[in-house]
């Protein structure tokens, strides 16, 4: 059964391997100093934070987050350590929120490995403070205990480790925000590099006759062949009527144009029925109906004589 814990208020632990799990709402630093049977540090080295995240015994996030978990072993920390303490901060100098009591009240949890909860605290009553001691494991005759903190400090990091007896308190304090700020940039990824015109992607042109390929054959991408106009191969004579099969015209060509006479240009229009008919000759050939008679009889037989 969890423990709920208020201010001030202590619990037995029962295994020395466990997590502190947090839960902020909002992203701040996880840190821990291993101090004497006083609680003082004795230097910078009894500090865990995100420059410098695994003492024996403890280890600390890397970069300021929303939710933490630290790992604590308590029978790997040294014989001179009585006291571990579980600080939080808010990241200085990020646009972040600068008190604590403009942001939810930080939730603190001592599990077992199996994620099981020994005790728990919710860190009410802060405001102006940007630092906090969440909670600390104290060593007492021989047996490890939890108490439930909550002390705040309107100063920041380097007001609380200054508090735990740190001589060179602003100048790690200092360090942990440079940590922090490099760990925030590590976390915005880079834009991918635009390729180079050379490795862009092409699309295959369409491929014609040429590669044994019809425009079915193409594809969607293929184009169909546009007819080609022949040049020069008009007739003298002006347009001329389709030949039936069987019938060849007076002027075919076996290409199915006529050539271009060589006596002079070729005419822009239609010639003149009356200069293509000899003097004294009939346009009309002998026995040929005229076009009463054809309307009168029916349709007019084409059919070489």
């Amino acid at each position: 059964m969890t423990a709920e814990l208020v201010r001030g208020q202590n619990h037995p632990l029962s295994q020395v391997r466990l997590e502190i799990r947090i839960s902020a709402g909002t992203p701040v630093v996880a840190g821990a100093t291993l101090g004497d049977e006083h609680g003082r540090v004795q230097g910078v080295e009894g500090v865990a934070h995100p420059g410098a995240p695994a003492l024996p015994g403890l280890e600390v996030s890397r970069q300021a987050a929303a939710d933490h978990r630290l790992a604590v072993d308590l029978a790997a920390v040294p014989e001179a350590v009585h006291r571990v303490s579980v600080l939080l901060a808010l990241p200085d100098g990020t646009g972040g929120p600068v008190r604590f009591g403009l942001v939810a009240a930080p939730f603190v949890a001592v599990t077992g490995l199996d994620g099981t909860e020994i005790a728990s605290y919710t860190i009410t009553g802060l405001d102006a403070e940007s630092a906090v001691v969440a909670l600390e494991l104290y060593r007492r005759a021989g047996a490890w205990k939890v108490r439930a903190v909550g002390q705040g400090y309107a100063g920041g990091l380097a007001e609380l480790l200054a508090d735990q007896g740190l001589p060179e308190a602003r100048q790690l304090a200092a360090g942990v925000d440079e940590a922090v700020s490099r760990g925030l940039a590590r976390s915005v990824q880079a834009p991918r590099p635009r390729p180079a015109d050379g490795d862009r992607s092409r699309q295959p042109a369409a491929r014609g006759p040429e590669h044994g390929e019809t425009p079915a054959q193409g594809g969607a991408g293929s184009v169909a062949p546009q007819p080609v106009p022949q040049q020069g191969l008009q007739s003298p004579y002006g347009p001329q009527a389709p030949v039936g099969p069987g019938q060849p015209g007076q002027n075919a060509h076996p290409g199915g144009a006529t050539p271009a006479d060589p006596a002079g240009p070729p005419s822009s229009g239609p010639a003149d029925p009356s200069a293509l008919t000899p003097p004294g000759a009939s346009a009309t050939p002998p026995g040929t109906p005229s076009v009463t008679q054809a309307a009168a009889t029916g349709p007019i037989d084409y059919t070489h004589p």
